[in-house]
């Protein structure tokens, strides 16, 4: 999606903003921007005439759209509400009052547009321009609140509290948000955090006011945002709706599990190595000493974030691919691959027989395939149901799947007895979704996984197998 931005969503949630609102609609109208925009307000049951002025400001500007809450819910439902209704390639959030100054939107938006950032935050503490003195203790407690979200999530930001976040649509709209009031601020960075992706800062003016000129923000508001703010890195740590990247994205985040399969199967590693259904990259950093390395996948953002991880190494190629695609077929013949390697991939084809084929005509003779699937056709649950799973393995069903696509069987495992054991469990209890807590926890079991996997005391979790063309 990178650099084919066209539209920018600006959100302004609105409470008792009428002697601003009409001035501030304007400034966002005429200031300068690369983009087309769509202006969505939410009046937050106003106690004044807010609404009033937003319906006659809407009635003489077709990019101006306006929705209102029945009772007062705070900021951050407001924000979530005019989220629902974004249309545009990147949101940006405006307060109604005049602190923020349009003007900056250009500066905002630069790195997302150029496809350096995903995310960028205004601050209001990386000095440039114009910035109004005022308001010392709110700076100490923003200061303190940014501290503790840098710490926490190790960031380096200087202004957590900003209001001016410019996010990626097709990010903000995976976002779960729900937070009520002011704990939106730590809500959205903790999140993003834990996207993983790229964020900027960019200086930006700021005209602070008083609260006798309808500063909202106290000293209870901190306290809501620090507890949104460990609630989200300590306790409620799902950041996207996204199943498979939240997935992918924890095990970034244990990379000895991932290390504990790659140790299972690099003894069988050629020197020209194909990685289909490459995901976020978490096997392929593992893959990166092969003179020659494919990584596809047909998850568009997918691609977009390994070739960001590893696209400017020479030994690296990253295609957005279907490998049953002919066109994609006859581009990879050309590069001679003595190595597929194919993890938590086959269990979501509907075809998989006629997907071992394509991998035996890919290979180079005496080329190898790896299979990792999940084992035990007995474990499946509503946590497959979720992540797209056509079927479980037994060694014998995958074993004649691959002879009869041609291969050789070589090598094959089933381990993880204590993964089964767990998956098992969380099938007892209905559960559809890994927790972050799941995964980790195991990291740190894994020593006592792979003591109970040298015992004859169940079948295990997985299969990797390995056949020769």
């Amino acid at each position: 999606m990178t650099n084919s931005y066209r539209l920018l969503s600006v959100l302004i949630p609105i409470y008792n903003e009428s002697r601003t609102l009409r001035t501030i609609v304007g400034r966002v109208l005429s200031a300068p921007c690369p983009l087309a925009m769509e202006l969505i307000c939410v009046d937050d049951c106003s106690a004044d005439n807010s609404w009033e002025i937003l319906k006659e400001i809407a009635a003489t500007d077709p990019r101006v759209r306006i929705f209102r809450h029945d009772k007062n819910s705070g900021k951050a439902a407001a924000i979530r509400t005019a989220i629902d209704h974004v249309t545009g390639d990147i949101v940006l959030i405006q307060d109604a009052d005049l602190e923020y100054d349009p003007r900056d939107f250009a500066a905002l938006l630069a790195p997302i547009v150029e496809g350096k950032a995903d995310a960028v935050f205004g601050s209001r503490f990386a000095f440039s321009g114009q910035r109004r003195v005022l308001l010392f203790w709110h700076a100490v407690a923003n200061r303190i609140l940014t501290l503790l979200t840098n710490m926490f999530l190790d960031l380096n930001l200087t202004d957590m509290e900003t209001c001016y976040k410019a996010v990626r649509a097709d990010i903000l709209l995976q976002t779960p948000l729900r937070a009520q009031r002011f704990g939106i601020e730590p809500e959205i960075t903790a999140r993003l955090a834990q996207w993983g992706i790229r964020i900027y800062e960019v200086p930006i003016s700021y005209h602070g006011r008083t609260a006798a000129e309808g500063k909202k923000i106290g000293f209870q508001d901190a306290i809501e945002a620090l507890t949104t703010l460990l609630k989200c890195c300590f306790l409620d740590t799902r950041f996207t709706s996204n199943e498979e990247y939240f997935l992918l994205q924890t095990f970034r985040r244990t990379p000895r599990i991932s290390q504990w399969t790659y140790e299972k199967f690099r003894a069988f590693l050629g020197s020209r190595v194909l990685e289909t259904a490459c995901g976020i990259g978490n096997f392929a950093e593992l893959l990166l000493d092969r003179p020659r390395l494919i990584c596809t996948d047909a998850n568009a953002f997918f691609v977009e974030m390994t070739r960001r991880r590893f696209g400017h190494l020479e030994n690296i190629r990253v295609l957005q691919a279907n490998i049953a695609d002919p066109t994609v077929e006859l581009d990879l013949r050309h590069e001679h691959i003595d190595t597929v390697v194919c993890l938590n991939m086959l269990e979501h084809i509907p075809d998989d027989t006629a997907a071992l084929q394509k991998f035996h005509e890919l290979l180079e003779p005496g080329g190898k395939l790896i299979v990792l699937v999940p084992a035990n056709p007995d474990l499946m649950s509503p946590c497959d149901q979720a992540l797209g799973h056509q079927r479980r393995y037994t060694r014998e069903m995958l074993g004649s799947k691959m002879t009869a696509a041609g291969f050789k069987i070589r090598h094959s495992v089933q381990y993880n007895t204590l993964g089964a054991w767990a998956w098992r469990y969380n099938k007892w209890r209905g559960r559809d979704t890994l927790t972050a807590r799941q995964i980790k926890v195991f990291q740190w079991l894994l020593p006592l996984a792979k003591a109970i996997d040298a015992l004859p005391v169940g079948s295990g979790l997985s299969i990797l197998a390995v056949g020769e063309k």
